[in-house]
């Protein structure tokens, strides 16, 4: 067996290994999948010198810890946490050189909810439709990960007749989870579905996120927004971003593992790139929608 492997010491609330996920399978009902927060799963394959579509690690809330079996290079970002290795604190946001046997301990969030943690390499388990991303939705890709699971990593990637350097730098700039998210939405499919106090209401009132949010769709509490139409639509195809409004009333924001079909009302859908940030804020943040005109 190789020793360029990761042993899970950790595991955490939920870490999965994902990537910019399978898009293009709506029609088989598989989701999208992928990283949540795009930009700093990027930031951080860039920080280890992998491309950016290699597979990273998704922590929520509480991180995760790591032993590798030879020396790595590793950076962790997304959500600001304490980061370790064998105890001793080393650099969040940068390259950090691992070596093997010692733990590497990615600590609880301080702010936002999801970490980012890539290896040169990439976490190499096997594609499944060409993406190694978790979906927790359909059940494709690895499970989610539990103490003792090992996973591989990959060959570093030759760049001409070099392997591919990390980034040379001290610390990445990386934007800080919302403390107000605001999401550009387009109006429509299925607005006039809606009173026009609803739609007025969906547009200016503020919403705050729900703890019951996870990858499928981001929830929200707040004002009840009342149909006009008291029917039921048949299924229909769902994007990411698409805004979903159950019986309730209260708005789902679909990312990256939402359901490929769906037959609740669409009041809007979410500017794509407004999305990362909605990976990032914690149950209680206040959420604004903001009604743009179509591109």
């Amino acid at each position: 067996m190789s020793d360029r492997a990761l042993c899970v010491v950790r595991a955490g609330a939920l870490t999965t290994v994902q990537d910019r996920g399978r898009p293009g399978h709506a029609h088989l009902g598989v989701p999208r999948s992928g990283a949540l927060d795009g930009p700093a799963a990027a930031l951080v394959n860039r920080l280890v010198g992998n491309p950016p579509d290699a597979a990273v690690l998704e922590t929520t809330l509480n991180g995760c810890a790591l032993r590798p079996r030879s020396a790595v290079t590793v950076a962790v970002g997304g959500a600001p946490c304490r980061v370790t290795v064998d105890g001793r604190p080393v650099a969040w946001g940068a390259p950090v050189r691992v070596p093997a046997g010692a733990v590497l301990d990615v600590g609880p969030a301080v702010a936002g909810i999801r970490g980012y943690v890539a290896v040169a390499g990439g976490i190499a388990v096997e594609p499944v439709l060409g993406s190694r991303s978790t979906d927790l939705l359909s059940g494709l890709g690895p499970a989610p990960l539990t103490d003792g699971t090992i996973l591989p990593v990959g060959p570093l990637v030759p760049l001409g007749s070099e392997l591919a350097p990390h980034a040379r730098v001290d610390v990445a700039p990386q934007p800080a989870p919302p403390a107000e998210l605001v999401l550009r939405v387009t109006l429509g499919p299925r607005d006039d579905w809606f009173t026009p106090d609803a739609v007025r209401a969906f547009t200016s009132r503020t919403f705050r996120v729900s703890s019951a949010s996870n990858r499928i769709g981001l929830r929200t509490d707040g004002p009840a927004l009342e149909r006009a139409l008291s029917g039921e639509l048949a299924s229909e195809g769902m994007v990411l971003g698409a805004v979903q409004v159950p019986p309730a009333g209260r708005p789902v924001v679909f990312l990256a593992d939402h359901p490929t079909t769906g037959g609740y009302p669409v009041i809007g859908v979410v500017r794509a790139a407004d999305l990362p940030a909605a990976a990032q804020a914690v149950p209680g943040t206040p959420v604004r929608f903001v009604a743009v005109r179509r591109r």
